[in-house]
């Protein structure tokens, strides 16, 4: 039985996050699941590779599924996405070697954050972004971010109710940069606790915008005091932008038409 691996492009604005819900509540999982069952003809569970909260958007989302079926890469790309848009796309298809699994192989993922530091907020990027008025300072968020790289325990940057037993995770990279007069805050890793990447990205605002020193990441790192970092930034200014996975595990199939 063929494993299919699918790139997910989606604007979460309207969704319930990614994970099906009962009660017909609207998630990303949920759509897709629906659009599958009518191109397959019968019902079939995906595997993200993360579980976006409601509200967070992605670039590359990241789905398998195994199906017995004819049909190839290319009309999974055309025919999903006709059922799912406009806010969701199928952007990439293809056969995965047996038993790859969207999630548990996945050996990391890269995030960015939207920030919108200026004297008034923007109507068009008002759910791709965090409006941040009056004083702000990246340096002071570069300082802070050069501190999380590397392998540390994030106990202090995660949700309350995150269930995670073991929450030492390792920062490859963590930048701040700019595109088209937005600040990203860039996060790639190989593993994140619950709302972790929103709980980084509030602290950093804070730094930036003065309410925090730099070196209260040391702190929440010694502690592991959620009440020493900063909030949790909204879901809307975060995107998933990559998940990576170890070389030469995807197998193209042609079109045989």
């Amino acid at each position: 039985m063929p494993t299919f691996r699918l790139t997910i492009e989606y604007d979460g604005t309207r969704f319930s996050g990614w994970q099906s819900q009962p009660g017909g509540i609207r998630t990303v999982q949920g759509a897709l699941e629906e659009a599958l069952a009518t191109v397959l003809r019968f019902p079939v569970r995906i595997q993200g590779a993360g579980r976006t909260d409601a509200g967070v958007h992605a670039l590359g989302q990241v789905t398998s599924f195994d199906a017995e079926t004819e049909i190839s890469p290319e009309r999974f790309v055309r025919s999903l996405t006709a059922l799912v848009r406009p806010e969701v796309a199928v952007v990439d298809a293809a056969i995965a070697p047996p038993g790859f699994n969207a999630r548990f192989d996945s050996t990391g993922k890269h995030y960015r954050y939207y920030l919108l530091p200026r004297g008034a907020p923007s109507p068009l990027y008002r759910h791709m972004c965090l409006f941040i008025p009056g004083r702000f300072d990246p340096g002071r968020m570069e300082e802070a971010a050069s501190m999380m790289v590397g392998e540390h325990d994030f106990a202090g940057f995660r949700a309350s109710d995150c269930e995670r037993k073991t929450t030492r995770r390792t920062l490859y990279e963590l930048t701040i940069g700019q595109e088209a007069g937005l600040v990203c805050v860039d996060v790639k890793g190989d593993g994140f606790l619950k709302n972790m990447v929103r709980v980084i990205v509030g602290t950093l605002v804070d730094i930036g915008r003065g309410r925090l020193h730099p070196d209260i990441v040391q702190e929440v790192f010694r502690t592991g005091d959620r009440r020493m970092a900063g909030p949790t930034a909204p879901a809307r200014g975060l995107v998933l932008r990559e998940v990576y996975y170890p070389s030469g595990w995807i197998r193209e199939r042609k079109d045989p038409s």
